[in-house]
């Protein structure tokens, strides 16, 4: 799992905004003739830096939602946020999925593709340069979002680390 022991967040804590990335029509062919089911990815986050995404399957594309709410609550991460952005460049990968985050001057809004852009805004990342390599499929998009997420480092804590001042970590 992505999901980041140390960062991972409680859900009652906070309040929550919803997103859903793609919804899946599952036909599953019967005796009868076609059953339809759904899948929905689902993005949740507080826009302060705390977001988690969720994977819902069922009959009705409502309870697909919900059940995918359910299950991005059960998932939250806690992403290092600098000035509305994100500290440094960083590359995640899941499966066929590659995306590269890097951090933008304030004004420049969210400039990524669709998966990619719902996890970023939930989490509250404000100013944002990405792009989406390899596989385009929705899954594996926000799968490989979270992982580049997860991997990037506090600002503070690396200063703290390296015993010098905020400003040594970012201009040398």
């Amino acid at each position: 799992m992505l999901k980041n022991n140390i960062r991972s967040v409680k859900a009652s804590e906070i309040e929550l905004k919803e997103k859903v990335v793609a919804i899946n029509r599952v036909a599953k062919v019967v005796k009868g003739g076609r059953r339809f089911s759904f899948a929905a990815i689902v993005v949740v986050g507080d826009g302060n830096g705390v977001v988690g995404y969720g994977l819902g399957k069922a009959n009705e594309v409502t309870d697909a939602i919900a059940k995918g709410i359910d299950d991005a609550k059960k998932n939250l991460v806690k992403v290092p946020l600098y000035h509305h952005t994100v500290p440094h460049a960083m590359e995640g990968k899941y499966s066929g999925g590659f995306v590269l985050v890097k951090p933008a001057a304030p004004g420049t809004g969210v400039i990524a593709g669709g998966a990619m852009r719902a996890v970023l805004e939930s989490a509250g990342i404000k100013d944002v340069l990405c792009k989406s390599k390899g596989s385009s499929n929705p899954h594996n998009v926000v799968k490989a979002t979270f992982d580049a997420l997860s991997k990037m480092r506090d600002p503070l804590a690396v200063a703290q680390q390296r015993g010098v001042n905020l400003q040594k970590v970012f201009n040398g």
